[in-house]
């Protein structure tokens, strides 16, 4: 597991545009403060239970331009969002935003991990995450449950498109 001390491998491609698209939007605007101390690590469930995590090492290589390597990786995704690294970050960095940002970013990129990808299509489908199996239709009919009914997919779909997430299902859904 990594420590707060370990170094940063500079990456391969670095895009210095994309630190500074990253500035210009919600969260980003405290991105240059981080002086990489390591409270943020310190202080984050994730990063204490999986090396696949470290809110410093993501700050840095936005800072440093990795466009590539943030957005089409896992790790953006493994934030819990508990805002830890915010309360404690000494010169008021806003990480968690910052990740959502990050997360928005990938999202318009097409950067989608899979079981969100899943999440999508099965809530465009069926209205559920989960479909109405014929053995669970007979299960409550054997314990005198009511019928459940088919899922409002048309509020479903309206707030969807009231939130934007709609263009992210169309580009999901049609792969």
């Amino acid at each position: 597991m990594e420590t707060q001390q370990s170094i940063i491998k500079t990456p391969r491609r670095v895009d210095p545009a994309f630190s500074k698209e990253v500035k210009k939007r919600f969260g980003g605007e405290t991105l240059t403060l981080c002086y990489q101390c390591g409270t943020c690590a310190s202080s984050c469930p994730v990063a204490k239970i999986t090396d696949r995590f470290n809110p410093r090492k993501l700050i840095k290589l936005t800072q440093l331009g990795a466009r590539k390597e943030i957005i089409s990786g896992e790790a953006l995704w493994l934030c819990c969002s508990c805002y830890n690294c915010v309360e404690r970050c000494p010169q008021g960095v806003e990480i968690a935003d910052l990740i959502f940002t990050l997360r928005n970013i990938a999202l318009e990129e097409g950067y989608i991990p899979t079981i969100y990808s899943e999440f999508i299509k099965a809530l465009s489908k069926n209205g559920r995450l989960v479909e109405i199996s014929r053995f669970m239709m007979k299960t409550r009919e054997k314990y005198g449950l009511p019928e459940l009914k088919p899922a409002g997919l048309d509020a479903i779909k309206r707030i969807l498109e009231s939130t934007t997430f709609d263009k992210v299902a169309e580009k999901v859904v049609e792969e």
